[in-house]
């Protein structure tokens, strides 16, 4: 950086250059400066150094006065000085604010890796004032300070001259009557470098504050008044102070002040406040004027000075108490505001959860028979759900009121959103589905249900598309790997006899049929000790739990384990039922456990083998249609209550709870309901524990009036589902899963 040198300014260096040569200077330089001033410039020649390294908020070293004329200015930020990571500084002398000497231009950037290895310096001269400096690098704003320069006669160590002056009307006793003004005055004398600040104190522990102009006090009392001074070379006068008395004037007050107290904040719902809270007190006199108010936080709670409003930030529950006097010595009476202050809550980063539910009778090709019904449901647990969006076959985005009707004969796709309070959107998801006229909603006549992508045989992927064949069966429904097979070479003939179907009616060719035979030839399916899997119908996953649907009363809710538990949101009795198939002869297996209050016993069960539940007779307590057409498997382990125990089929065949028998609450239970024709066998975790066969035209016991009995409409294939029988009867379920046998 180039430094301009005023013409005087050069005249002091070149007389300064001469006299530490030796040399004189030449006569147009002494008539115009003469030696005196020669001498005096080289004794005012100094050397000022600056220090920076790894912080960015300060320098390392720095002066903090100076004496006026030639001066030295060294800058370095290097290794040496402690800079380690190569950071820039800058020393830069400010010429732009008006209150400090603007006549020094000086801006030097350094740094260990410059061609100066981070030391540089520059000539300049100083004039009396202060300067001020600081590093202009954006994120270094707090590395500045002012350097105080005197006259060259030396370095001002004199402090301030400080005085005080009391004004106001006094008594006889001399007490100001009123009030009284303090004026303190301050001066620097003999060419110091002049006043910097000037400070006042309330009473012996006030704390010190700017004195700017005369103070009046008007309370009534005893009061001293302390004062200071320093001079801008730092240096410090002495503590002074002034002692006085105000008194009130004669009047004939005897009405204490009114006082009032207001609490302000952003309040909550329970109008608890939120974050912070703020208590303003209030108080007036009429007559003599107030004299003191005071609060006190608590019961118990020291009394201070009120001076102005007064902040809470830390949770809990408070009480504040005031009061005030007047001049005339007259006190209110102590009043008092309650509040309950909470912390403000965690900051919602979390956009809300959105799922989609499809409702309507679908053909077996999956699509929806003249309509789909399709809701829209969303959940947060931060600041809430703000709105539901969806866009339906690629139009623009529209809120959600309700359930959409799509009667709208081909393939929808429909995008759906949801925004909550705090603004988070969540991705947008999709739901595409197709709907039809008319079509054939009944169930084919397939031996099994495999609606998986591609066909397995027993536990193998043999990577065939699992496509749908003229009998509205799929490939992996023929297979029939879940049937028990008296051999395994009877199996592979069935397998065969399929395949070459399939290969003639143009649904595989010779390589599909190939893969789809060796895998049924490793799979083992018909040899002693094998076994085949079983098909899940929920799974834990929220896919699975969503194929089921809720009727009647009460509620489930999937867990974050992969379970579900019935009765913890909702009253009634209902029912979730598994409505995307029906089943004839079968092994139903799953798990369940007593979640019951310590109090109480899970009530629960399994139905089984009823008919189509909407647009049935009952379908206005659509939960009977299972209890009335179907069969319920009793989950009940209480020792008093309903006869029916664990394992009972309800209403038709009791068992009791040494038949049962019973595992600790929070324990899981294995449930397998094997049904082949109108035999039912109930096992519970391996145990046999009920037999029972419906052919003799059973009815409930004791006889209901509205049992439909066996007028036909006993089902000999029906859905699955399983009860929710009150808020307190809480069963948890979990690995839910079917073979057809």
């Amino acid at each position: 950086m180039r430094n301009l040198i005023q013409r005087p300014q050069l005249r002091v260096l070149l007389a300064t250059l001469l006299l530490m040569l030796g040399l004189s200077a030449p006569v147009a330089y002494g008539e115009e400066l003469g030696q005196a001033e020669a001498k005096q410039a080289a004794a005012a020649a100094q050397t000022l150094t600056w220090t920076a390294g790894d912080p960015i908020d300060r320098y390392l070293s720095a002066p903090t006065t100076a004496v006026a004329g030639a001066t030295t200015i060294v800058f370095e930020n290097s290794e040496a000085t402690g800079n380690t990571t190569g950071m820039p500084h800058t020393l830069t002398f400010d010429i732009a604010d008006p209150e400090y000497n603007n006549d020094v231009p000086l801006n030097i950037l350094a740094n260990p890796n410059d061609d100066q290895g981070g030391r540089h310096t520059a000539e300049v001269v100083l004039t009396p004032g202060r300067y001020l400096y600081h590093c202009t690098i954006p994120g270094h704003g707090t590395m500045q300070g002012i350097l105080v320069v005197t006259e060259g006669g030396g370095e001002d160590t004199t402090a301030p001259t400080t005085s005080a002056k009391v004004d106001g009307t006094k008594n006889a006793d001399g007490a100001y009557i009123g009030q009284a003004t303090v004026t303190v005055d301050a001066v620097d004398e003999n060419g110091g470098s002049g006043v910097e600040k000037v400070e006042f104190a309330v009473g012996d522990a006030g704390e010190w504050q700017p004195y700017t102009g005369p103070v009046v006090v008007n309370t009534v009392g005893d009061h001293k008044i302390r004062y200071r001074a320093a001079d801008k070379a730092g240096n410090v006068a002495p503590e002074k102070s002034e002692s006085f008395k105000v008194v009130a004037p004669d009047t004939n007050d005897t009405t204490p002040p009114d006082t009032s107290a207001t609490v302000t904040g952003e309040q909550n719902g329970q109008g608890q406040y939120v974050g912070m809270a703020t208590v303003t007190v209030s108080a007036s006199d009429a007559g003599s004027g107030v004299n003191t108010t005071e609060y006190a936080v608590g019961a118990d709670g020291a009394w201070q000075p009120y001076t102005a409003p007064v902040m809470f930030h830390d949770p809990g529950t408070y009480k504040v108490r005031y009061r005030a006097t007047d001049k005339a010595g007259n006190a209110a009476a102590e009043k008092s505001v309650d509040f309950t202050l909470v912390a403000p809550p965690v900051e919602d980063k979390t956009p809300p959860v959105v799922t989609a539910k499809v409702d309507g009778n679908r053909n077996f090709d999956g699509a929806y028979v003249g309509s789909a019904k399709i809701t829209l449901t969303a959940t947060d647990d931060d600041s809430g759900v703000e709105k539901i969006e969806y866009s339906l076959d690629g139009a623009p985005y529209v809120a959600y009121t309700g359930p959409l009707t799509l009667d709208r004969f081909g393939r929808h796709e429909v995008l759906y959103r949801a925004t909550d309070k705090a603004g988070n959107a969540s991705e947008a998801k999709e739901v595409a589905l197709t709907v039809v006229e008319g079509g054939d909603p009944s169930a084919p006549n397939c031996p099994e249900y495999d609606e998986r992508e591609t066909v397995f045989v027993g536990s193998i992927n043999t990577g065939v598309p699992n496509r749908m064949t003229k009998s509205r069966c799929t490939i992996g429904e023929l297979i029939e790997d879940e049937k028990s097979w008296s051999s395994h070479a009877l199996f592979l003939k069935h397998v065969d006899t399929v395949r070459d179907r399939l290969i003639a009616e143009g649904i595989i060719d010779g390589r599909e049929g190939r893969l789809i035979y060796q895998a049924a030839k490793k799979s083992g399916i018909g040899t002693p000790g094998n076994t085949t899997g079983y098909r899940p119908l929920f799974d834990g996953t929220r896919s699975s739990f969503d194929k089921w649907q809720h009727v009647g009363g009460g509620s489930f809710q999937l867990n974050a384990d992969g379970t579900m538990t019935s009765g913890t949101s909702k009253a009634g009795l209902g029912m979730l039922w598994f409505p995307e198939r029906k089943y004839t002869d079968f092994s139903l297996k799953l798990q369940w456990r007593d979640d019951a209050p310590a109090n109480g016993n899970a009530n629960s069960g399994v139905f089984v083998r009823f008919p189509w539940v909407h647009d049935h007779p009952e379908e206005s307590r659509p939960e009977w249609v299972a209890i009335k057409y179907g069969h319920e498997v009793q989950e009940f382990d209480s020792p008093t209550g309903d006869m029916y125990k664990t394992g009972s089929i309800y209403g038709f065949d009791r068992v009791g709870l040494a038949g049962a028998g019973v595992t600790p609450k929070g324990t899981w239970n294995d449930y397998e309901i094997q049904v082949v024709d109108q035999h039912y066998k109930i096992f519970r975790n391996g145990v046999l524990i009920n037999e029972f066969d419906n052919t003799g035209g059973q009815v409930f016991e004791p006889p209901r009036s509205d049992d439909p009995g066996t007028d036909g409409r006993r089902f000999a294939s029906g859905y699955i589902g399983i009860q929710v029988h009150g808020v307190t009867d809480v069963v948890s379920y979990r690995d839910i899963r079917i073979k057809e046998l």
